[in-house]
């Protein structure tokens, strides 16, 4: 099938892309996913906004300690990266996973977390990692944690007049291990299942892939870990929040495969 009938607009700044949303517009990035979907005609915008040619916000900068994601940083740019690999290398392990390289080479990290696939790596390491969504419109600008940005399933808090501008990932806590595991039937599909884990003394994150509507973070297990508690408990908990037996069964599973690699 093809999309139906659409306006198109490339603005080449984040003020003239604020000016074109509204209801009927959606925006283009990667467009990864977004053209498939208006492909069958699942979304019909009447105005497409694609953002590729503002390049003010394709970037990753480390200021004082933190790392800054633009929105339009793209899958491979963050793959390559030695900044981030040495400071956050749960993003690194993450996105390894995503697809196949054309398609990181393409993707953007913005369009990943807009989109709300609670299958897709990036957003599941970035809720374990604590990072904030800094969204902005012509009204003004909103910060976000994963918790509020992630609504349900495909569906974030973004507002039809808002443009996802900027990731904002603090700095891991000291001797912090990371891991990122997943299954998918081949290598590039979709993940069914997975786990982001961030491990160091006196703190532990622990992110489900898949288990719910939205990136999951396991509390209870993570309280586990940090109080010095059993590995295979803090998996069993973090399994228990995914739906249905097989699901828990492969959930707990790639909890405890995570955590060995992170050394907990």
């Amino acid at each position: 099938m093809k999309p139906a009938p659409f306006h198109y607009e490339a603005p080449r700044t984040v003020a003239a892309a604020l000016a074109l949303l509204g209801a009927d517009a959606k925006i283009l990035a990667g467009g990864q996913s977004l053209v498939p979907i208006m492909n069958f005609r699942l979304a019909r915008p009447a105005t497409l906004v694609d953002v590729n040619r503002v390049d003010e916000l394709a970037y990753l900068r480390k200021r004082d300690g933190v790392l800054h994601i633009g929105a339009m940083a793209r899958h491979a740019t963050l793959e390559r990266s030695e900044m981030v690999a040495r400071g956050w290398p749960l993003l690194r392990q993450a996105v390894r996973h995503v697809a196949h390289h054309q398609i990181r080479t393409r993707g953007t990290v913005g369009g990943s977390c807009a989109h709300g696939d609670p299958t897709a790596e990036l957003p599941v390491a970035l809720a374990a990692l604590d990072a904030r969504f800094h969204l902005r419109s012509r009204a003004g600008e909103r910060s976000l944690g994963a918790a509020e940005f992630f609504v349900s399933h495909l569906t974030t808090a973004l507002r039809d007049d808002e443009l996802l501008v900027e990731i904002e990932v603090p700095p891991l806590p000291a001797a912090a291990r990371t891991a990122f595991a997943e299954h998918a039937r081949t290598h590039g599909d979709w993940a069914i299942a997975g786990a982001a884990v961030v491990v160091a003394p006196g703190h532990a994150a622990i992110a489900l892939l898949g288990a719910a509507p939205t990136p999951l973070r396991a509390s209870e297990a993570e309280a586990v870990l940090a109080a010095g508690g059993d590995a295979a408990e803090a998996a069993r908990l973090a399994g228990a929040l995914a739906d249905g037996e097989w699901r828990t069964a492969l959930t707990t599973a790639l909890v405890r495969r995570a955590l060995a690699e992170a050394g907990a």
